[in-house]
C-alpha cells in the first residue's frame, strides 16, 4: 500500500513540477552535426570536442512546490572551454520544438565567438558576445528576438522577488533584450536563475598541480573505453588527504571479523548495477580526484606485469632518433623532445603465407594484376623492335602523292608503363590491438591478416612498398618496428616478421608519423600515400591524451603534405568519425565497422586511393 500510494504521489508531483514540453524536444545527438558546422563556420576551434553537460546544482530560488517535490535543483548549461564544448543533453524548454533547436544553434554561435582569454565576469562576457554577434550577423537578430522572448516567459516576474532578487532579475531581464546595456550585475543573497541563453562559466578547478607524468590514467594501452552516458562532468585535483590521526591506535581489525561476514546471501538488487559508477556521478556536483603519490597499489603492479618485456622481445636497431612535439597551448614545436628507436623483432623465423589467407590472396592476386605494369606498342616511331607496316605503306602513298615527310617513322617501339608510386604502411601495435573482435580473432591477429595480404596485393602491381609499426612509452621510447624496408622483398622472412609482432605500450602516433614522413619523403615518385591502421585515438601515460595528442596528430599530419606525402588513416574505432575529420580531413580517413573485415579491405582501399 505504501509503495502504491508513494508511486502515485510521484507521478502527481512530476507532472505539477514539469516546466519543460517533452513532446518539443530536441537531443543533442539529433543537431550534433548541425551544431558543429555551425561552430566551425563561425570560427570555433576545429579541435573542440562537442560533448553532453552534466547538471550541476545551480542554487537559484525555486518555486514551493519544487521545493516539496525535491525537483529543480540542478540544470545543464552550456560552457566551453579550450578542449570541449558542453551543450544541454536535450533541451525541451520551448513549446515548440523549432524553438528548442534554435536555442542549439545559438549557443554554439555564442561559444564560436567567447574568446578565452577573457577576464570578464559571465554576466558582461555574454552580453558583449551576444551583441557583438548580432552586429556581425543582422539575420540572427529575428531569431535571437523570439528565443528572448520564450526564455523571458519561463523566468520569474521581478514584481514576485524579494528587493535584491528583483532587481537583479530586472538586470538580466534587460540584458537579454538590450545586449551590453548594462554594465554589472546587482549583488544578491543567491545566485539568480541560470539563462539558457548564455554560457556559464565553470568555477577554477582545485589547484593541486598537474598530474605527475609517470601517473597511471586508464588502461594500458590506451584501450576503447566502455561505452558510456558521453556526458561531461566537472571534475577538480586536490592532494591526497593525510590518513594519518595520533589519536588512533593501532589494532588487529582481523580480530572483530566472525563466520557471519563471509555467508553467501542472495539479494535482491545486484551490487553491480551500476559498475561504472554513472548514477553516483550524476548525484554529484563534482567529482574529486587526487593523486596517491605515496602508495603502492597492486594495480600499479599489474598494469607493469602486462606489458612486453622491451629488452628481450625486440633487437634494437639504433640509439635512437630525436623529434619535435607540437604545443597546441604554446602553438609552437618542442624540439628534440621525443626519442625514437628503431627496431626489429629478434627471432623471427621465416614462414609462408598461413593456409586460411592463399584464397583470398589469389583472388586479391586476379583483382589488383590490372594495376600491374604493362607493355604497349607506340606506332610510327623514327626507330624501334619491329617495322610498322601501316606506318611503311602510308609514307609509300604520301610519296607517291608528292608529299615528303620530315622524318621517317616506319618503326614500332615497346614502352613499358611504370606506376610512378611508393607506399607506407604504417600500423598501431599498441596494447589496446590485444582485445577480442570475435570469438578467435584479436584486432593483433587483423592486422597480421591484413599486412600479409597488403603485401600479396603490393607485390601483384609491382609497386614498392615498405611496412613499420609503432607503440610507445612516453616520450622517452617511441618504439618504431621495422617489419619490411623499402629496398626488401616481400618473401616469407617479411612474413616471418608480421607474424612475430606483438601488442605492447601506447600509441604516440605523431612521432611515429613524423619518422614515417622522412622515410617516404626520401623516396623519389610522383605519388607517395601513407597508410595508418590503427583501433583507437592517440594516447600515451604521461600528458600525451586528450587535445594535445590530437593537435600533435594533426601538425604531424600538416607537415606530411607540406613534403607531397599522402597520409590516409583507417580504423576500426567506431568513435573515429567524432575526431578523423579533424586529422585527416573529411576525405582523407575511412572507418571500417566490422574489425574482421579490415584484412580484406585494406587492398582493395589501396587500389581506389592509386589508381
Amino acid at each position: 500500500m505504501e509503495e502504491w500510494i508513494g508511486g502515485i504521489w510521484d507521478r502527481f508531483i512530476t507532472r505539477v513540477t514539469r516546466r519543460e514540453h517533452p513532446e518539443a524536444a530536441v537531443s543533442l545527438r539529433e543537431v550534433e552535426r548541425s551544431v558543429g558546422v555551425f561552430y566551425r563556420a563561425f570560427g570555433g576551434s576545429t579541435g573542440v570536442r562537442i560533448v553532453a553537460a552534466s547538471e550541476e546544482r545551480h542554487g537559484a530560488r525555486r518555486r514551493l512546490i519544487e521545493r516539496i517535490a525535491g525537483s529543480g535543483e540542478k540544470r545543464a548549461r552550456a560552457s566551453v572551454d579550450a578542449e570541449t564544448l558542453r551543450l544541454p543533453e536535450m533541451i525541451a524548454l520551448f513549446a515548440e520544438r523549432q524553438l528548442n533547436r534554435d536555442l542549439y544553434l545559438w549557443l554554439a554561435l555564442l561559444a564560436a565567438s567567447d574568446a578565452a582569454d577573457c577576464d570578464d565576469d559571465w554576466f558582461v562576457r555574454n552580453q558583449r558576445l551576444s551583441s557583438g554577434l548580432l552586429r556581425r550577423q543582422p539575420a540572427l537578430v529575428p531569431r535571437y528576438r523570439r528565443l528572448v522572448e520564450a526564455v523571458l516567459a519561463t523566468r520569474p516576474l521581478p514584481a514576485t522577488l524579494r528587493g535584491d532578487e528583483a532587481a537583479c532579475e530586472l538586470a538580466i531581464r534587460t540584458a537579454l533584450q538590450h545586449p551590453g546595456s548594462v554594465a554589472s550585475l546587482p549583488s544578491c543573497r543567491r545566485p539568480p536563475v541560470p539563462v539558457p541563453l548564455w554560457l556559464h562559466t565553470p568555477p577554477p578547478t582545485g589547484a593541486a598541480g598537474a598530474r605527475p607524468q609517470g601517473a597511471v590514467a586508464g588502461s594500458a594501452g590506451g584501450s576503447r573505453p566502455r561505452p558510456g552516458d558521453g556526458k561531461r562532468r566537472a571534475a577538480e585535483r586536490v592532494t591526497m588527504p593525510e590518513r594519518k590521526s595520533p589519536f588512533l591506535l593501532p589494532f588487529r581489525a582481523e580480530s572483530l571479523l566472525s563466520w557471519a561476514e563471509f555467508v553467501r546471501v542472495n539479494r535482491d538488487i545486484d551490487d553491480d548495477e551500476d559498475p561504472d559508477g554513472a548514477r553516483a556521478a550524476d548525484d554529484l556536483d563534482r567529482l574529486t580526484l587526487a593523486d596517491d603519490a605515496g602508495a603502492n597499489p597492486a594495480s600499479r603492479i599489474r598494469f607493469d606485469l602486462d606489458l612486453p618485456a622491451g629488452a628481450e622481445d625486440e633487437l634494437i636497431l639504433d640509439d635512437g632518433i630525436l623529434l619535435p612535439e607540437w604545443d597546441w597551448r604554446r602553438r609552437a614545436l618542442r624540439p628534440d623532445y621525443c626519442r625514437l628507436q628503431t627496431m626489429r623483432a629478434r627471432d623471427a623465423a621465416a614462414v609462408p603465407l598461413p593456409p586460411h589467407l592463399r584464397p583470398t590472396a589469389v583472388r586479391i592476386r586476379r583483382q589488383l594484376a590490372c594495376l600491374a605494369p604493362a607493355r604497349s606498342w607506340l606506332k610510327a616511331q623514327p626507330d624501334g623492335e619491329e617495322i610498322d607496316l601501316d606506318a611503311c605503306v602510308r609514307g609509300h602513298a604520301d610519296r607517291v602523292a608528292g608529299i615528303t615527310a620530315s622524318l621517317p617513322a616506319s618503326f614500332r617501339a615497346l614502352q613499358r608503363h611504370e606506376r610512378d608510386l611508393v607506399c607506407l604502411v604504417l600500423a598501431d601495435l599498441s596494447l589496446s590491438t590485444d582485445a577480442w573482435v570475435s570469438d578467435t580473432h584479436r584486432v593483433i591477429d587483423v592486422i597480421r591478416d591484413g599486412m600479409l595480404l597488403f603485401g600479396e596485393a603490393l607485390t601483384a602491381t609491382g609497386d614498392r612498398f615498405a611496412m613499420y609499426g609503432f607503440s610507445s612509452l612516453k616520450r622517452s621510447l617511441v618504439r618504431f618496428h621495422e617489419i619490411k624496408t623499402f629496398d626488401e622483398r616481400f618473401d616469407n622472412a617479411v612474413r616471418g616478421r608480421i607474424t612475430a609482432i606483438r601488442p605492447g605500450y601506447y600509441t604516440r602516433l605523431g612521432a611515429a608519423l613524423r619518422r614515417a614522413t622522412t622515410l617516404l619523403a626520401g623516396q623519389p615518385a610522383r605519388l607517395r600515400p601513407l597508410l595508418i591502421v590503427s583501433d583507437g585515438k592517440p594516447h600515451d601515460i604521461d600528458h600525451y591524451e586528450g587535445r594535445y595528442a590530437i593537435e600533435d596528430t594533426r601538425m604531424a599530419v600538416i607537415e606530411a603534405r607540406r613534403q607531397g606525402i599522402e597520409p590516409f588513416c583507417i580504423t576500426i574505432d567506431h568513435a573515429g568519425e567524432d575526431y578523423l575529420p579533424h586529422l585527416f580531413g573529411p576525405t582523407g580517413h575511412t572507418v571500417v565497422k566490422r574489425p574482421e573485415e579490415l584484412a580484406f579491405r585494406l587492398p582493395r582501399l589501396y587500389a581506389q586511393l592509386t589508381r
